[in-house]
């Protein structure tokens, strides 16, 4: 199986950006901008590459090549959005890479776009792009192109790079060893071996709410890959697991005031198999609920007050401080109960709550970005 940090290190250590491998410093796929250019490389790096993988990298400086990384990026759903823009589309994972030199929680992005027969090219008209374009990889740049041409077979030295960057023992020890003496000692660490190749190592605060007991402050990592699978500092988590297959049930919390409860919202199902492979699939199990709306409407508009106060940088009391921490999830709850505008007053917030320099309402933020976008996805009305 490859290390994924051993196969992005050989990357940025023997390759500049070619027509098999590009690397950014940020992934921005909440714009419409950051969306059409993530799509274009993909585009780019398939079509250029049509009998091997080839890779995006995330959290790397363009011009030194040091490994920055970025916030563990939890999208099951990025197919979905490939799909909905290109006509033959490859098929694309997002893994979540981890190098000890990141502080907690900050990992290096991996896309790896598989091979795949045929051009992919634009089925609509998006931003500047125009229908139909497709694009190739022209040395480091993805450039659009009527026809392909000039393009180099890159698989035998695509396959000697994965094949450079293949487990070893000692790396597999080392890296059980770290989460469960260093790393994660403190939050209750544990490890299982499946089909005799693959061990997932799991880390959380156990809790019993109601009678059930859930996972918060949850790390999961795919040991032999070095992949995370799973990080958050906030979710209630539920994790169970049969000879073959390990599962993560994430739970939202969410309720007016006070009323809290927790509501089932994705399941994710990883299936490791005899030949050493494995697959994740996963299912919003979502359902929002609904609230009265005239009770609703009172709760939107003084949250709409507190947001104005933020925009106009006035004094914060006691009592807004308070309701701080709850307004990002507040405004979601009123946009899946139909009020529509609520979306965009919460994307104001990005840049508000950051000069707060409260990390704990930029996290909850972050977690109902991360919601919607997953809805978002599954439901396929992509902006």
């Amino acid at each position: 199986m490859v290390n994924k940090r051993l196969l992005i290190k050989n990357l940025l250590s023997y390759y500049d950006e070619n027509s098999f491998y590009d690397k950014k410093r940020q992934l921005n796929l909440e714009t419409k901008a950051g969306k059409a250019k993530f799509i274009k490389h993909i585009c780019a790096l398939s079509n250029s590459n049509p009998d091997n993988n080839s890779y995006l990298i995330i959290g790397i400086e363009d011009e030194d090549n040091q490994i920055r990384g970025v916030d563990f990026f939890d999208d099951s759903k990025i197919q979905n959005l490939v799909d909905a823009y290109l006509d033959n589309p490859p098929q694309i994972v997002y893994e979540n890479v981890l190098f000890p030199s990141l502080p907690i929680g900050k990992v290096v992005g991996l896309v790896t776009i598989r091979g795949k027969k045929g051009v992919s090219r634009f089925k609509k008209t998006f931003l500047n792009i125009d229908k139909h374009t497709a694009f190739y990889r022209m040395g480091s740049n993805s450039q659009p192109s009527i026809v392909q041409n000039g393009l180099n077979n890159n698989k035998a030295l695509v396959e000697s790079i994965e094949n450079m960057s293949k487990n070893n023992l000692n790396t597999i020890l080392e890296s059980v060893l770290s989460f469960m003496t260093e790393t994660h000692k403190d939050i209750n660490p544990k490890y299982q071996v499946f089909k005799e190749n693959f061990i997932v190592c799991w880390a959380g605060n156990k809790n019993k709410i109601r009678g059930r007991s859930f996972y918060s402050r949850v790390d999961i990592e795919l040991i032999n890959e070095q992949v995370r699978l799973f990080y958050s500092a906030l979710d209630a988590v539920t994790i169970s697991y049969t000879e073959d297959s390990f599962i993560v049930t994430e739970y939202v919390k969410l309720g007016l005031n006070d009323r809290t409860s927790f509501y089932a919202f994705e399941e994710v199902v990883i299936r490791f198999h005899d030949n050493g492979f494995y697959d994740m699939k996963s299912r919003v199990l979502f359902e929002p609920p609904q609230y009265n709306y005239n009770m609703l409407r009172y709760i939107y508009n003084n949250n709409l007050k507190l947001l104005s106060k933020l925009q106009k940088n006035m004094f914060l009391n006691e009592v807004d401080l308070n309701k701080l921490s709850r307004l990002p999830h507040m405004l979601m709850i009123c946009y899946l109960n139909g009020f529509d505008d609520a979306k965009q007053k919460l994307l104001q917030l990005d840049s508000l709550i950051k000069k707060l320099e409260n990390p704990k309402v930029y996290r909850s933020y972050k977690e109902v970005i991360r919601i919607l976008r997953k809805l978002k996805y599954e439901n396929e009305s992509i902006e």
